[in-house]
C-alpha cells in the first residue's frame, strides 16, 4: 500500500524501525477511544489501512457495506492458531495450560468470542463478495508468498507495474516482512509493549504444523471432527 512513499528495499523503511502494530493500527482501539479515536484515525494516511479481531457480523456498516472499503481476512489451520494463542497469552497468563485452550475451542470458543462463526464469517463474505473481501490462508502464503503477495497487490488496487516486476518489487516485499525478517529486528526484540505484550510476543515460530507438537492424535482426530461438523457444506476445509 505505501510501497510508492517507501520502497521495500529501502534501509529506511517503517517497518524496519517500528513494530508492524504502529504501522497498522488496531481499528479495534481507534473505534473504542472516544477521546482521541477520531483525530488518530483522522491523522492516518488514506487509504486508511487498520486490523481488527471483529467478527465479520459486528463490523460497521461503512466497513462492510462499503464497495470503497477492502478487507483481507488471514485464516490459519485452527490447530496451529490454538497453539499459537496459547503461547501468547501465556506472555500474560502464565499458568494457562494448553487443556485449557484446547477445551474451550472444543466448546466453539476462543478469546475473540466464536470460532467458527468468525472464520464462516469472512469465508462466507468472500463468496458473495469477492470484490471487497479477501480470504487468504496463512498456510498458502507460506507455500507461494511471491503469488499471494501479487494477489494482495491487486485486490487493493495496487497491482505491480511491468517495471516493478522486472525490478523484482513483489520479492522485496516479500523479504522485507518474511517472518524471519521481523523476529530479528531489533525493535521486536525490544520490551517494547503494546498493551500488555511484548513486541517479542508476536513473533516465536511462524510454522505450518507445530500443532503436532503440542496435541496428542486423540486430541487432533476430536477438532478435526469437531471442524468437519461445523464447516459441513461451506466449501472451506483444512484437511
Amino acid at each position: 500500500m505505501a510501497r510508492g512513499a517507501h520502497p521495500p528495499a529501502g534501509a529506511g523503511h517503517p517497518l524496519l524501525r517500528l513494530n508492524p502494530h504502529d504501522c497498522v493500527p488496531f481499528m479495534d482501539i481507534l473505534f473504542a477511544d472516544a477521546g482521541s479515536g477520531s483525530a488518530k484515525m483522522a491523522a492516518l494516511p488514506s487509504p486508511r489501512l487498520m486490523n481488527t479481531h471483529m467478527h465479520h457480523s459486528i463490523l460497521p456498516d461503512s466497513i462492510s457495506n462499503n464497495p470503497g472499503c477492502k478487507i483481507v481476512y488471514i485464516c490459519r489451520d485452527p490447530k496451529d492458531m490454538l497453539v499459537s494463542l496459547w503461547h501468547f497469552t501465556r506472555t500474560v497468563q502464565p499458568n494457562l495450560t494448553f487443556t485449557d485452550v484446547f477445551e474451550r475451542a472444543c466448546e466453539g470458543v476462543s478469546f475473540n468470542g466464536p470460532i467458527w462463526d468468525h472464520v464462516l464469517g469472512y469465508w462466507n463474505a468472500s463468496k458473495e463478495s469477492p470484490e471487497t473481501v479477501l480470504f487468504l490462508r496463512y498456510e498458502e502464503i507460506l507455500r507461494d508468498p511471491v503469488g499471494n503477495v501479487r494477489k494482495l497487490a491487486l485486490f487493493v488496487g495496487q497491482p505491480f507495474s511491468p517495471a516493478e516486476e522486472d525490478a523484482g518489487v513483489a520479492m522485496d516485499v516479500v523479504r522485507l516482512c518474511s517472518f524471519d525478517k521481523m523476529k530479528g529486528l531489533e525493535v521486536n526484540k525490544k520490551a517494547v509493549s503494546h498493551g500488555l505484550f511484548p513486541n517479542s510476543s508476536y513473533f516465536r515460530r511462524g510454522e505450518a504444523g507445530d500443532w503436532a507438537n503440542h496435541m496428542t492424535p486423540e486430541m487432533a482426530r476430536r477438532l478435526d471432527a469437531i471442524m468437519e461438523e461445523k464447516l459441513r457444506g461451506s466449501g472451506l476445509s483444512f484437511a
